[in-house]
């Protein structure tokens, strides 16, 4: 039984035999089973926080450039993983959220109005270089290269909003839910990423990612309380 490249044989075989799945059969599994719950509830992972900006009409405390940063990241990432000829199931949710990335960076544009000259040259030249790399029509070293420094780019693309945060004390329009999908899910993708015996700069990757967006998460969680508490003493 072979489902999504999924194999059941193996742990179904010990059952019926009345065992319990070895461990070498179990993890396995257990981590295609996540990776697919991932990529799943990757379609959904922005969603509450483009939710929020249309609600309240509003990019209060949000910094543009961390979102920016966050699609030319994305890009890297999912071009890299389709160019090594991963596994769905060890990269699908970057197709998801780089769309949702696309679609947050427009609305910003959108409520950030006028937008300077400078940020429509950086949204033309991604568009101009984006089906490039993504194609993987570029030299396999530069390719390289290229994704060693999409750790820092995602790394940078964080610190602009760590700071933006605790220089308010603040986190204005950011979505609790929203980054509390993104540590989780980069917790999970850890343990995927070695199953799937990805490169370590995927691994590597995934670990950076838990430890900024459980920075920004802590953030949301110390300083809304105050400002929850502050809203009920006005009423």
């Amino acid at each position: 039984m072979d489902y999504l490249g999924i194999d059941f044989r193996c742990a179904l075989g010990s059952i019926k035999n009345g065992n319990f799945p070895p461990k070498d059969c179990l993890l396995p599994l257990i981590s295609k089973l996540l990776g697919y719950a991932i990529v799943a509830a990757s379609t959904t992972v922005k969603l509450p926080q483009i939710l929020k900006i249309l609600k309240h009409r509003s990019v209060r405390g949000l910094s543009v450039v961390a979102f920016e940063l966050e699609v030319v990241g994305y890009t890297i990432a999912l071009a890299y993983c389709l160019h090594k000829g991963l596994p769905f199931s060890a990269f699908g949710e970057l197709a998801f959220l780089l769309i949702q990335a696309l679609i947050l960076v427009a609305i910003i544009y959108y409520f950030s109005q006028p937008v300077g000259i400078f940020t429509w040259i950086r949204a033309l030249l991604y568009c101009a270089v984006a089906p490039t790399v993504l194609a993987g029509q570029i030299d396999p070293i530069l390719f390289e290269a290229l994704y060693a420094s999409q750790h820092a780019i995602f790394f940078f693309a964080r610190v602009p909003q760590i700071w933006k945060n605790f220089s308010n004390k603040s986190t204005g329009e950011l979505s609790f839910l929203t980054c509390l999908m993104n540590s989780g899910g980069s917790l999970v993708r850890v343990f995927t990423s070695i199953q799937e015996k990805a490169p370590t700069s995927v691994i590597l990757g995934s670990v950076l990612g838990i430890l900024t967006n459980g920075t920004i998460l802590s953030q949301i969680i110390i300083y809304q309380k105050p400002q929850v508490q502050k809203e009920k003493k006005v009423k």
